[in-house]
């Protein structure tokens, strides 16, 4: 079965960067009927950080529908000259978006971009507001599979791949040969996961609830702290999650970095786990024993009230974004959650979803991403813990 749609896709950012959201509405081309509507935040971020979500949420949406044909209008040149291969993404943090938007258009027989003025995108312009007022919508639930054969679409999503590269599950052909690329060009992020919490200790899910380190947990982030301060004396600066468990470590270590500023980035907050949250892994079981298999078996599955793993990589794809284009060739270190940090690790080693339930992250774990202006990624420690005796 044939499904030829149209994608109006927005974003905005009040501030650039400031409070950022994206809208998309999927419109069956035959009949002008809305099949589905995207909206929501992504946290602090820049115009074309939310454009690009826009348009990945309304590529998604189509996908689930089962779309064969899309044509994207956008009012964005950025992103429609970017996506159409006539401009260079010369933005490191903007590379990977347009990557997964890539990636995306690999599922349709074919894809065109076409601008239209910003008057002709209201609906896609109206759902972008909306989340920033704080809206967000719900994902349509597939109705068909997606299978198409090769077509010049996909040879155009590919080559913008390569040239995006280091998103999640994007493969990028390997060089002819292989030169170590220069660490002075490179953005280091050390990813610190914040140090214990009673919560942490007790194996008890803890998303929003704002709980304080523990005393072992102030002694971890110490230890963390003095670290980071070995591993970088050139450190920029801290991006934290906004929750108190993140700040306080944040803290440590720029005090241990001879008073580097803290910056706080909304888009690292732990993912919201709803109903489960303060619950051991078996007591969820117990209590919500289909949900959690539902959860377990799908990234699109959110726990009851809770937020999916999905919509917690979009944030972060948001975030990581931001954080890259504000601090490009620095070294920064990055204090957030154990779902924020698997995800980064996620997209930096190409892993599939299978991955997120297999990495354990120790409290006050550190982990190294550096990211080169050409997209170049490379991961160079997962959990390191010998700071913690």
């Amino acid at each position: 079965m044939s499904l030829r749609v149209i994608v109006e896709a927005d974003g905005g950012s009040r501030g650039n960067p400031g409070p950022a959201g994206y809208g998309a509405v999927v419109i069956e081309a035959a009949t002008g009927q809305v099949l589905a509507e995207r909206f929501d935040s992504v946290g602090v971020a820049t115009n074309n950080v939310a454009e690009y979500s826009g348009l990945i949420a309304g590529l998604e949406a189509a996908g689930e529908l089962g779309a064969t044909q899309v044509d994207v209008r956008m009012d964005s040149k950025l992103v429609v000259e970017q996506m159409s291969g006539r401009w260079q993404i010369k933005n490191p943090g903007l590379r990977p978006l347009a990557a997964t938007a890539a990636q995306l258009i690999d599922g349709f027989d074919s894809v065109s971009f076409t601008w239209i003025p910003r008057e002709r995108n209201k609906a896609a312009d109206a759902l972008a507001n909306k989340a920033m007022d704080g809206g967000r919508s719900v994902s349509p639930q597939p109705v068909a599979d997606v299978a198409a054969p090769d077509s010049s679409a996909k040879a155009l999503a590919r080559e913008i791949a390569a040239n995006a590269a280091g998103p999640a599950r994007v493969a990028v052909a390997p060089p002819k040969s292989w030169v170590p690329p220069s660490l002075t060009a490179a953005t280091r992020m050390i990813l610190v996961r914040h140090g214990e919490t009673e919560m942490t200790a007790e194996k008890r899910y803890s998303g929003r609830g704002d709980v304080p380190l523990s005393a072992a947990g102030l002694d971890q982030a110490a230890a963390a702290a003095r670290r980071v301060a070995a591993l970088a004396p050139d450190l920029a600066a801290v991006v934290t999650s906004p929750l108190a468990r993140c700040t306080a470590t944040a803290a440590e270590i720029a005090r241990a970095a001879g008073g580097v500023p803290v910056l706080t980035e909304a888009g690292l907050i732990e993912c919201d786990f709803g109903d489960w949250e303060g619950h051991t892994f078996a007591e969820v079981r117990e209590r919500w024993p289909a949900e959690m298999q539902r959860w377990l078996d799908s990234t699109a599955v959110a726990p009851p009230g809770g937020e999916s793993f999905k919509t917690v990589a979009k944030r972060i794809r948001g975030a990581r974004a931001a954080v890259l284009a504000a601090h490009e060739g620095t070294t920064i270190a990055v204090v957030s959650h154990v779902t924020p940090i698997k995800m980064l690790l996620q997209d930096a080693l190409a892993a599939s979803d299978a991955f997120l339930h297999r990495l354990y992250l120790e409290p006050a774990g550190i982990s190294i991403v550096d990211t080169w202006p050409d997209g170049n990624v490379a991961v160079r420690t997962v959990n390191d813990t010998a700071h913690l005796g």
